[in-house]
């Protein structure tokens, strides 16, 4: 009798003291889970290795400084290694243990995945900005304007800045659906007016030298390229044509070629791969740079300090780019607390859909506001060209927004 006693006791001991923790943790207010599955390691692991950090920090940050309150969130973060079947499982994961937004990363596990953010009515901020994304969507949101604006800006500012006839333009481009992606809006707006003639569309391969197909563009008057790929096959290229003296020392230069790209092209990981045959690459992105010394770049920088990051990270575009899809999602689900609603996936979803007008989000991360509505899913709209001068990227004009994607939407 007196051996049950006993153990009735230690039992119900047990029982308060699990009680007790449980009423402790969750002293300090509700927890959030989100996922976050993306590449870092394996392919464009060089963009997937510092926007996993730029997440990780800001969530950190948001949680030391009580943006929430009390409240907190907690993301998971897997890496994928670029492979559609892992994220596949890491997603089916991440909302068996009742995320409530849903941050992806690759081109073809975003449109592999579709089907499954329809049927889940989750929120989903990819790392790709591909316009096909959005097609037959509900849910997906892209961060910033999508690659097919980005070579379409990029086209308009050759049309606007080019001497003599019609600009003869090649495409440089990634062979898959994030490379290809642009191709059919750009000739869409040539259709409509965009008075560039593209020449030709190259989809480079693993090829260590491009002098043939640098040589062949030439010999069609090609004065410009606009890739649309990941640094490295540009930084190939561009030390291919440095070593062949075709690099146009000034926007335009007759007999030369002018190279320009979007997003994941550029940045000081280009600069790094390409030397000075980085030199006058003009390119264009919806993020502030560290390059240039602005109030936004310098919280990126301090919030890399805070976290130890090394300076490659903390000068990364793509750290800045993790760190705004967490600044996105920290807000969303702010303004669901602010509004007295319960924080969960419809909500959210809800407050990402109204986050325009006086209502835009304004993040220190970016050249522009995001703004989002039922009919328009992409962020930022705004795009910033910035030129390779003495070895750094450097301002070209002011930011900008696309003219003739209007028209061809």
């Amino acid at each position: 009798m007196k051996t049950k006693k006993s153990l009735f006791l230690n039992a119900l001991l047990i029982l308060v003291i699990m009680f007790a923790f449980t009423a402790s943790a969750n002293a300090g207010g509700k927890v959030y889970k989100l996922g976050l599955s993306l590449a870092i390691t394996g392919p464009t692991s060089d963009a997937g290795n510092p926007y996993s950090k730029g997440v990780e920090d800001y969530f950190k940050f948001a949680n030391e400084t009580k943006i929430l309150g009390e409240d907190t969130i907690d993301c998971t973060i897997r890496d994928d290694q670029y492979k559609t079947d892992i994220t596949k499982r890491n997603f089916e994961d991440y909302m068996d243990q009742g995320i409530v937004l849903y941050l992806n990363y690759s081109t073809g596990s975003t449109l592999g995945l579709k089907k499954d953010f329809e049927e889940e009515k989750i929120a989903v901020i990819p790392a790709s900005f591909h316009r096909g994304n959005l097609e037959n969507s509900n849910y997906i949101f892209l961060p910033v304007a999508s690659y097919s604006e980005q070579v379409i800006s990029l086209g308009e500012y050759v049309a606007n800045n080019h001497k003599g006839s019609k600009a003869k333009v090649a495409l440089f481009l990634h062979p898959s659906a994030f490379g290809r992606g642009p191709l059919a809006d750009t000739e869409a707006a040539v259709k409509a007016g965009l008075n560039i003639e593209i020449v030709e569309v190259v989809e480079h391969g693993k090829d260590l030298d491009n002098t043939a197909m640098l040589t062949r563009l030439m010999s069609k008057g090609v004065q410009y390229v606009i890739s649309q790929t990941v640094q490295s096959p540009v930084a190939t290229m561009l030390k291919d044509a440095h070593r062949l003296g075709l690099i146009a020392s000034s926007f335009g230069e007759e007999g030369k070629i002018t190279f320009l790209g979007a997003h994941y092209t550029g940045g000081n990981d280009l600069i790094a791969l390409a030397a000075e045959a980085s030199e006058n690459y003009f390119w264009v992105c919806s993020y502030n740079l560290t390059s240039e010394n602005n109030e936004g770049t310098k919280q990126q920088l301090a919030l890399a300090k805070l976290y130890g990051r090394d300076e490659k990270a903390a000068n990364s575009h793509n750290y800045a780019n993790g760190i705004m899809v967490a600044q996105v999602s920290t807000e969303a689900i702010r303004r669901v607390k602010a509004a007295g609603l319960e924080v969960n996936k419809a909500n959210i979803y809800k407050m990402l859909n109204g986050m325009n007008g006086a209502n835009a989000y304004h993040p220190y991360t970016t050249v522009g506001p995001v703004t989002y509505s039922p009919t328009d899913h992409a962020g930022v709209d705004m795009l910033q060209i910035y030129a390779v001068k003495n070895g750094a990227f450097k301002k070209v004009g002011v930011p900008i927004q696309s003219e003739y994607m209007k028209k061809i939407q």
